[in-house]
């Protein structure tokens, strides 16, 4: 199995440092609603939601589910998501695009870049409606099971 190596671990903490931040919100983002998307900002100083379309290149975060109030977990079986507790509990995933490099950033934890930037991740492959390890041959799966996606990732500058 190739290795994609330490960028593409970096990046995916960088995802899942989106649940601390979202914490830190308090109840800006209540009228959130599963499929909507956000850009994350202000990560470590002064954070912020920003609701946007899906299809912003700012969108860095995907709204997965919504918990019931007697709901105390993210669906588990894949990657843990980042949460936002508040008047309700959001589950959160990358909003990865097919096609598109990801990378450490230090005002929203992870953004856009440019595929020959150093320690970035290419989105080799987007599989909705299947959350399979497998789908992803070689390369490094992150799994979401709900809604199911399976995000297949390469290190930025590659070729497969």
């Amino acid at each position: 199995m190739k290795k994609v190596g330490l960028g593409v671990a970096a990046v995916i903490a960088l995802v899942l440092l989106g649940g601390f931040v979202l914490n830190q919100l308090g109840d800006v983002a209540k009228a959130a609603r599963e499929g909507d998307c956000a850009r994350i900002s202000g990560a470590l100083d002064n954070p912020t939601y920003q609701a946007l379309d899906c299809g912003s290149e700012q969108a860095n975060v995907k709204i997965a589910k919504v918990l019931d109030w007697n709901e105390k977990a993210c669906p588990s079986g894949g990657m843990d998501y980042s949460t936002f507790t508040g008047d309700a509990t959001l589950c959160l995933m990358p909003n990865f695009v097919e096609g598109a490099c990801y990378g450490q950033d230090s005002e929203s934890g992870i953004a856009k870049v440019d595929c020959s930037t150093k320690d970035s991740v290419k989105v080799a492959k987007v599989f909705s409606g299947k959350a399979d390890r497998a789908a992803c041959g070689n390369s490094r799966a992150a799994v979401f099971p709900e809604p199911a996606v399976t995000f297949c990732l390469e290190r930025g500058g590659q070729k497969q």
